[in-house]
């Protein structure tokens, strides 16, 4: 008789319910951002999830996950700064802006000794405008540009805003710029690569791209998919941050009791405390209340609010 070789006990699974925190992953390249967030999704059994800021297929790196009450805080970081490393290939555009698409323009690249380079990229530093690309999630009437794009239907897109508080040439290897970017909310690095491009007379496009960190998360450790995949569902609990570390950096306001109440009855409440922009509300008890700015008045005008379970808790 054959002896029976050992068999594998599947992983238990969990079932669909409130899940609130925030995951960091590092999400893979060759994978969109939403398709991440679903398998991450999967894993937690997460009843409802977002992320903040879509990362191309091509690109790797940061990408804050947020389940049930921590969603509320997508739109929020959506808004935070963004730091990138990104490699620049000179000698061609493409229609997507990076290698996942057609190369076009193809052209010599020049001589170029660092004084050219650095006077390039001074020009894109600081407060400038940026068209966003056609291959972008941006609408018009109702529809995805990319959809659009792919149909070689071409939109006018009106220039927007934006600063680049940081661009530096870390590395040259023959025709490609390894640089790193810092910059606000709504920047598109295959723009700001064609951009570049164009400035040194012969086009670029993104060969690689990842992001290294967004505000309130700088330093911290990411999370890979594989690993969080090969866990068993009580070791994943331990990668689930609480709401607040979506917030670091934020002030913080403790409220009494009463305070708290008028908050959560929708009553308007007024605080000795100098104006912010944004801070973090907290119930006596150290928990989330809401997001709120101050104004010079006192004013609390809530932005985001919470409690409604324990944050954190899975």
């Amino acid at each position: 008789m054959t002896p029976s070789s050992p068999t594998t006990q599947p992983k238990a699974k969990r079932l669909f319910g409130p899940v609130d925190g925030l995951v960091l992953l590092d999400k893979p390249t060759g994978m969109s951002s939403n398709r991440a967030l679903q398998a991450v999704r999967r894993l937690y059994a997460a009843e409802k999830a977002g992320h903040t800021g879509a990362l191309d297929p091509l690109a790797s790196g940061m990408l804050p996950l947020c389940f049930g009450e921590s969603t509320r805080l997508a739109g929020l970081l959506l808004n935070a700064d963004k730091a990138y490393e990104t490699t620049a290939t000179l000698g061609a555009r493409s229609n997507t802006g990076d290698s996942d698409g057609e190369l076009f323009d193809q052209r010599l690249v020049p001589d170029l000794g660092e004084a050219d380079i650095e006077a390039a990229l001074a020009r894109f530093r600081g407060d400038i405008m940026q068209t966003p690309p056609m291959y972008s999630a941006l609408k018009h009437k109702g529809q995805p540009l990319y959809k659009l794009a792919r149909k070689n239907v071409e939109i006018e897109r009106k220039p927007r805003p934006l600063t680049i508080r940081q661009l530096r040439l870390v590395g040259r290897e023959s025709n490609k710029l390894h640089l790193e970017v810092e910059c606000t909310k709504g920047t598109y690095i295959r723009s700001l690569v064609e951009d570049i491009g164009q400035a040194l007379g012969c086009g670029a496009h993104v060969t690689a791209l990842r992001r290294t960190w967004v505000q309130g998360f700088r330093g911290q450790p990411m999370q890979q998919l594989q690993e969080l995949e090969d866990m068993e569902s009580a070791q994943l609990d331990r990668y689930l941050l609480p709401t607040l570390a979506g917030l670091e950096g934020t002030d913080r306001v403790s409220l009494s009791a009463e305070q708290a109440q008028r908050l959560c009855h929708g009553q308007p409440l007024f605080l000795e405390l100098p104006a912010t922009q944004r801070s973090a509300i907290l119930a006596p008890d150290g928990k989330l209340l809401a997001v709120a700015a101050i104004d010079e008045q006192g004013r609390v005008t809530v932005q985001a609010r919470f409690g409604t379970r324990n944050s954190g808790s899975a």
